[in-house]
């Protein structure tokens, strides 16, 4: 076909011509990806609150390792004056487990109002892995007890409204990053800190 043949067939078939194209063309792209879309299946509530029970068993297990990692001795460990020891850390971790998720799942204090980062019989290694795994526990036997479809219920704290999957979801966050603060912590007192465990 030269040229002007293709030209006369494109001028002849006009705009109707080329819109119906496109059209077909739409049709059997949406026909294609139709299977995808409607085979994606959605999450539950029930889904989710499966996830948070196997990620905070996961975390609970990984900071274990942090905590056997660290000697006793160590505990005291500061890399700075001004900021907070290993066990100051750790137990930070622990206060706010319970702090940020008792309400969210409605579940009493487990501390009280004790402040565990400046008692002082709280600061040895023994101590520090009792309240720590004492506060993961609190958290994923609080899931477990929870009405999956309470997740999205908001939940008042520090004046501020967030559901309960959300403070849960930070709290996790929160520990996360306190955990991974103690890396350098380790790393100083001459120990390899344990390997990632995100799965």
């Amino acid at each position: 076909m030269n040229q002007n043949t293709a030209s006369s067939n494109r001028t002849a078939m006009g705009i109707p011509g080329l819109v119906s194209r496109w059209v077909i063309l739409l049709v059997i792209a949406l026909v294609a990806f139709y299977p995808a879309t409607t085979s994606a299946q959605s999450i539950s509530n029930d889904d989710i609150k499966a996830q948070f029970i196997k990620d905070w068993e996961r975390a609970k297990a990984y900071t274990q390792e942090y905590l056997n990692a660290m000697p006793a001795s160590k505990y005291s460990l500061k890399p700075v004056d001004s900021i907070r020891s290993f066990s100051q850390q750790m137990l930070h971790l622990a206060l706010d487990n319970v702090l940020l998720t008792a309400k969210a799942l409605d579940q009493p204090m487990l501390f009280g109002k004790r402040d565990l980062e400046q008692s002082s019989t709280a600061q040895t290694k023994d101590s520090v892995v009792y309240y720590v795994m004492a506060s993961y526990d609190f958290v994923i036997e609080g899931l477990k007890k929870l009405d999956a479809g309470k997740l999205g219920e908001p939940v008042s704290l520090f004046n501020m409204d967030i559901s309960r999957a959300g403070w849960i979801a930070k709290t996790f966050e929160h520990q996360t990053h306190h955990r991974g603060q103690t890396t350098i912590y380790i790393r100083l007192a001459g120990i390899k800190p344990p390997q990632e465990k995100l799965f």
